[in-house]
């Protein structure tokens, strides 16, 4: 065999290797690559009558196995030394509609960041909007002034009132449901968690909202650690992705604390091998931040753009509770990471054939290793 030959065979292996590697490094992923079939009636308009009773679906993270169940047989495959964690996060009232002071035309604006001084929003319509322009809300008692531009809809406002802000709110604005569900919420707490508390968020960190306080104490009981972490969800979580290469894509980033207490319990755990198991997509981003830039879990509070897609390495957590998302979505693109695209995407079309209830009132899907469940 010449050597000119034997050239071409290990150039052809080295870039062979090198496609594989940018392969699981999410190189040349496309957005279309995570794209479902949905019908449109599979889309949850209410909450469920129990937030407990809906439908989940069990995934192996590395087989693919699935398994249908209801989530409050969740505490089923939970063990004793489980942590779960939680992102308590409140929403609130962020969507608000008044009249620009000029003109007199109806601008929407969802408050999506307070960044001390102003305040990051969407506007719609947002051509109607320049910098220097003011929106007044409820004949004046908040008044919004824009103090500079973005794109796709964002921009900055410094907001003018007399009194609390989240006051304020709760007489003007409304719940921020999604753009997906078009009937009346009659109860607004529905959007909440039970254990939601620090109020800031501009959505629910939806996974959340399956569980009930009665659930939680059985879990409590069942010798499971219960924690609580804190991300303010904003555009950076439901932005939707426009670019074709995944990797294109710049997430917006959103607020998160970790406490010391938190922090430590569980260092405690990762030292004794015990599960973490994340509840919902923002908890996930909390925990997997924190430990990619400490190397281990740390008392903070900082801001995370983080973007996980395939060929990321979990460092933080086993276990991923989460609800059903929107198709070619960062969230989608997530839970690919963790399981495997081919097992997530078969996954939601046998939850399509299945009539499973998608988005955030919609049913859970819990991802991990269930090799040592019997059930």
């Amino acid at each position: 065999m010449s050597i000119k030959i034997v050239f071409f065979i290990l150039l052809f292996i080295l870039k062979l290797n090198y496609s594989i590697i940018a392969k699981e490094k999410g190189d040349g992923m496309k957005t279309d690559d995570f794209d479902y079939e949905l019908d449109e009636e599979l889309i949850a308009q209410t909450p469920l009558e129990k937030r407990d009773s809906s439908r989940l679906m069990l995934v192996d993270k590395k087989s693919g196995f699935y398994k249908h169940e209801i989530f409050k047989n969740i505490i089923n495959y939970m063990h004793k030394g489980d942590v779960l964690v939680l992102n308590n996060t409140r929403v609130i009232p962020a969507r608000i509609i008044g009249i620009k002071e000029s003109t007199g035309a109806v601008i929407e604006l969802l408050l999506l960041k307070d960044l001390g001084d102003v305040w990051e929003c969407l506007v719609k319509p947002s051509r109607r909007i320049k910098k220097g322009d003011v929106i007044e809300f409820g004949d004046g008692k908040l008044k919004a002034i824009c103090t500079s531009e973005f794109s796709e809809g964002v921009k900055h406002f410094k907001l003018s009132y007399e009194g609390i802000l989240l006051e304020i709110l709760e007489e003007l604005g409304t719940m921020p449901l999604p753009p997906y569900i078009h009937q009346k919420l009659e109860n607004s707490e529905r959007y909440q968690t039970v254990y939601s508390k620090v109020s800031g968020s501009s959505a629910a960190p939806t996974a959340g909202l399956h569980f009930t306080k009665e659930l939680l104490k059985e879990i409590e009981n069942k010798g499971i650690e219960i924690l609580y972490v804190t991300l303010h969800v904003g555009l950076g979580t439901f932005r939707p992705v426009k670019e074709s290469d995944i990797t294109k894509h710049k997430m917006h980033s959103e607020y998160f604390e970790i406490s010391k207490e938190v922090s430590d319990k569980l260092n405690k755990a990762k030292m004794e091998g015990r599960r973490i198991i994340s509840v919902g997509t923002t908890t996930t981003r909390v925990l997997e931040s924190v430990y990619h830039k400490y190397n281990h879990f740390k008392e903070t509070k900082e801001e995370t753009n983080i973007f996980i897609y395939p060929g990321f390495e979990f460092k933080a957590v086993d276990f991923l509770i989460t609800n059903f998302h929107l198709p070619k979505s960062t969230l989608v693109m997530l839970v690919s990471a963790l399981a495997g695209k081919d097992n997530i995407l078969n996954a939601y079309k046998i939850a399509v054939s299945e009539k499973y209830r998608f988005f955030s009132f919609g049913d859970a899907m819990m991802i991990g290793d269930f090799k040592d469940d019997k059930n």
